[in-house]
Formats: C-alpha cells, structure tokens, sequence
C-alpha cells in the first residue's frame, strides 16, 4: 500500500502542470467501471447532455470518434452514455443495462462511428430530440472521469474543463446582455471565474458561457431568464 501511495505522488507531480486538481482526479471516481475515461467520463458527457436537453429525449444519435469509436463495446462507452442520458450516476449499479432500460422506456438509440480526426480520441456528439425540440453536444472525456466540453448546440466552446458550476444563458446577439446578467449574480455575491462569449452570426444569438465559485439557486435562475432578448438558462454542476 505505501509503495502505492508513493507512485500516486510521484505520478501527480509529474502532471502537475495538467487540469487536475488531485490525486483523485488521476484515479478516478466512484464508479461502475472498467474505465474512468471511457466508462465514468462517458456517464458525465451523457449526463450533460441530458441536463442541457432538459427533458427526456425519445431519440438519441450519438457519434464516436477516435479511441471511443474503436473500443466502445469492451469498455463500456456505449452503456456509460445512454446512462447519462438517463439521468444515472457513476456508480449506479443499472449501467450495464442501460440500453435495454432506454428501449422500454421508448427511447430510440443509435450509434454512429466516424474516422474524422479530433482534438482528443475520447470525443462523443450526442443529439438529443423529443417532438418539440432537440439540442446536441460534443464532449471529451480527459480522464480520471473528468471532461471537457467543446460544443453546444453549434456554439463552440474553448478550454471548459467541467469541474465547476456552470451558467449557459443563450440569449439575443446585442450590447449590454453581459452587464445584465453580472449585475444580476453581483447582487447576490456569486463570483465570476470565468466567462465566454460566442456567437454564429452578428445580432442572432450568441452562448454566455459563465463559471461561478458558488452554486446558482434556482430562484437566481428564474430572474437571469426573465430578463428581455434571453432565450434559455441552464445551470450545470457535478
């Protein structure tokens, strides 16, 4: 066990210049495995996919490229993001079945496999749609179940490692949107980490992108959502 806990030092140290934060980022969650990148990081790309569709989809095309598209099935990726887009956790024991569990429920699942070349070879797109409406997400799982998110909804999203709260406000393409929404989380004293803005197009929509060091409520929510020309607020944390 010492001899373990050494080479965990030793090996923390040696990529203390990587996005992790300890010892335990490197190992891994809690988890149904066999994989933290492929098995737990693919749960939590699922899970935020869901999170951002914010319903229960009726079909799910997901997209798997590089080391995901080759050993999927013996890792498990496949079951790991259809128990995200269910909602499970980690360590929920229903993983393996998660397939069969979307098919009763009547969700339509397909996988698609592409040769195109990404940034990271652990990289899904998953499309989400229900008969009102549909969202996609592209996310990269790091390792140690941590990922990244690199697109949503075509915005594309640069260096969001996913290990703190996160604000998406989509919302119209116009000045004094950014001081709206700060004044708003200024008054109530939650900090801003980091922000990002992207937009398609002058004038249509743009994505803010917002990290905060403390939870949004709920009720914070509602008033970014009521303000004029916002389209949508969601609040992600794991």
């Amino acid at each position: 066990m010492q001899v373990l806990k050494l080479w965990l030092v030793h090996f923390y140290k040696k990529r203390s210049n990587m996005k992790y934060h300890s010892v335990f980022d490197i190992i891994g969650p809690i988890m149904v495995g066999p994989s933290s990148s492929h098995t737990a990081g693919a749960v939590r790309i699922g899970n935020l996919a869901r999170r951002v569709f914010g319903d229960v989809p009726l079909k799910v095309d997901i997209t798997l490229y590089g080391s995901f598209s080759k050993t999927y099935k013996g890792h498990g990726t496949d079951v790991a993001l259809i128990a995200g887009v269910l909602g499970f956790d980690t360590f929920d024991r229903r993983i393996p079945s998660s397939l069969v569990i979307a098919k009763d429920k009547g969700i339509d699942v397909n996988f698609y496999f592409s040769d195109e070349e990404t940034r990271h070879p652990n990289t899904a797109r998953l499309k989400l749609a229900n008969a009102f409406k549909q969202s996609e997400l592209v996310g990269v799982s790091i390792g140690g179940g941590k990922v990244e998110i690199e697109e949503v909804d075509g915005f594309k999203l640069e260096n969001i490692v996913f290990n703190d709260s996160l604000l998406l406000i989509l919302h119209k393409d116009k000045y004094g949107m950014i001081e709206r929404v700060s004044n708003i989380l200024a008054s109530w004293k939650i900090n801003i980490s980091y922000m990002q803005v992207s937009r398609k197009e002058k004038g249509l929509t743009s994505l803010m992108l917002i990290k905060t060091d403390e939870d949004v409520k709920e009720f914070l929510i509602e008033e970014i959502r009521s303000l004029k020309d916002i389209y949508n607020v969601i609040f992600l944390n794991i």
